[in-house]
């Protein structure tokens, strides 16, 4: 990977970059010319965009979503509000927040711009999209034709190879170190729909991971709590490697692309040190607080598994009662 010298280049020197713009650093510095404001809370209000594919799907998720709800309290069925709030809230909305709010303005000019938006949406938003349960809220509402398609869905042979958690483990491990240390990182930042194809592959990677962790969907070859603790535990050191690596990696991240764009207001050397510092704090931070999640969940499984087991010595008992009785 190309090492720059950590002295930005200006928008002074643009012209003669721009002369014949046929690289990289080219692309860079007329990013700059029509780059965002300096990056503030303002700025991330005012540069908010809706003209955005995910736009319309994360619209379209949440109405099919409100629909389901709705069909079954009209026929008079329960669903729990917690589900509805996490998967809308957190879900749906940690992704919109950093993907149609001016960060998305950002996320190719500050590379911990960018790492916030890899921990939304890869760690984040699909935690609280297993919480919400869609596949059983769908499970409960679709018609008989669309919910054996479903299930036969949920419970095929690439379903239970890309949940089993072993292979969700690898695949969530692998793929940031696959993207940040090859040319693929720079491949996305020169070209806007691989920027946003990895966007749609840090969802994708968080919910194969984390919806067989943590999530209420019937999968198949779910591993018992036990299993699932050790796998969260495993997950813990990983962001501290990855963001260590990168704080102390001495090139840039994207190679000469940070310091073309000229920026006055932003030095990318500081910004990098900032990157690895929120992966790692916030990776630490995600881990553990979705560990005592699990743990909470473990504990409630084993009560009601206890309650099952009282009821069914129950109605043991009442039949021998009744044998007795008889006899």
């Amino acid at each position: 990977m190309l090492h720059v010298d950590p002295i930005p280049l200006t928008l002074a020197a643009a012209p003669q970059l721009t002369a014949a713009p046929t690289s990289g650093a080219d692309a860079g510095v007329l990013a700059a010319e029509a780059g965002p404001p300096p990056f503030s809370i303002t700025a991330v209000v005012t540069e908010a965009s809706l003209d955005n594919w995910l736009a319309v799907a994360l619209v379209l998720a949440a109405g099919l979503y409100l629909y389901g709800v709705h069909r079954l309290r009209v026929r008079g069925d329960r669903w729990p509000v917690a589900r509805t709030v996490f998967f809308l809230g957190p879900g749906l909305g940690g992704i919109a927040s950093v993907t149609l709010s001016g960060l998305h303005a950002y996320d190719t000019t500050l590379l911990s711009v960018h790492m916030v938006q890899h921990m939304v949406l890869s760690m984040i938003a699909p935690i609280f999209l297993a919480l919400g349960a869609p596949v059983t809220l769908a499970l409960r509402t679709l018609p008989t034709g669309p919910r054996k398609r479903l299930l036969a869905v949920v419970h095929s042979r690439i379903a239970r190879i890309y949940t089993f958690p072993l292979v969700a483990f690898a695949i969530f491990v692998v793929n940031p170190f696959a993207l940040y240390f090859t040319d693929l990182y720079r491949y996305t930042l020169e070209h806007a729909w691989a920027h946003e194809l990895v966007h749609a592959h840090f969802i994708m990677t968080g919910c194969v991971f984390f919806w067989p962790l943590l999530g209420l969907d019937p999968l198949p070859g779910r591993w018992p709590y036990p299993g699932r603790a050790l796998l969260m535990l495993l997950s813990v050191p990983f962001h501290t490697v990855l963001g260590l690596t990168i704080m102390q990696s001495t090139t840039l991240f994207g190679g000469d692309w940070y310091p073309a764009l000229g920026l006055s207001w932003a030095d990318p050397w500081e910004d990098q040190v900032l990157a690895g510092g929120i992966l790692w704090a916030g990776g630490e931070f995600v881990s553990v607080t979705m560990l005592a999640v699990l743990v909470v969940q473990w504990m409630r499984h084993a009560e009601r598994e206890a309650r099952r087991v009282d009821r069914e010595l129950d109605r043991q008992e009442a039949r021998q009662r009744a044998a007795e009785a008889a006899g």
